[in-house]
């Protein structure tokens, strides 16, 4: 039992991918919800640790992606249930996007958003959350669920009369 990494005897831990012994040192770690937004995780990001031949190349572009798929989602285009008058020339094929008890309205709203970058879309509009307050013993908190329709968003589909507007983006 020898560390696939360094050659160490001493091994503590096991590779996430590969199932090799790995030492404490050359282990690199992940967070247990670093991917707690995609909504199929594969196999092999269910595991923490990896040793770096693994995380190099399989878990880094599995990051590199998932942290692009982000800084896309916080750019998306939002529009609410509301906001019809803007909206009402965007088609709406697309299935219904559905997020069930989150602990906070913007994250409910992120993960909407991610969602729809994931699939390759630049909008989500009919967005939906609702409250819901939950009690436990004598302690309450309230949890959001909410749905949104993907969509691609151009300018030519937007209405550009902003007398109408009542809460543009």
């Amino acid at each position: 039992m020898s560390c696939c990494v360094c050659q160490k005897p001493k091994t503590t831990l096991v590779c996430g991918v590969c199932q090799q012994d790995v030492c404490k040192s050359c282990t690199v770690f992940t967070e247990p919800d670093q991917f707690s937004f995609l909504l199929k995780k594969p196999e092999h990001l269910n595991h923490s640790a990896f040793c770096s031949t693994c995380y190099t190349e399989k878990i880094s572009p599995e990051v590199a992606k998932y942290e692009a798929t982000m800084e896309t989602a916080k750019n998306i285009l939002v529009f609410e249930i509301s906001q019809g008058k803007e909206t009402r020339l965007i088609k709406r094929k697309e299935a219904k996007l559905v997020v069930e008890e989150c602990p906070d309205r913007d994250e409910t709203m992120l993960r909407l958003a991610f969602q729809a970058a994931e699939k390759g879309f630049n909008a989500i509009i009919d967005v939906d959350i609702k409250s819901k307050k939950v009690k436990e013993g004598k302690y309450q908190h309230t949890m959001y669920s909410g749905t949104a329709i993907p969509a691609n968003v151009t300018d030519n589909k937007l209405v550009k009369d902003r007398s109408i507007w009542s809460d543009p983006n």
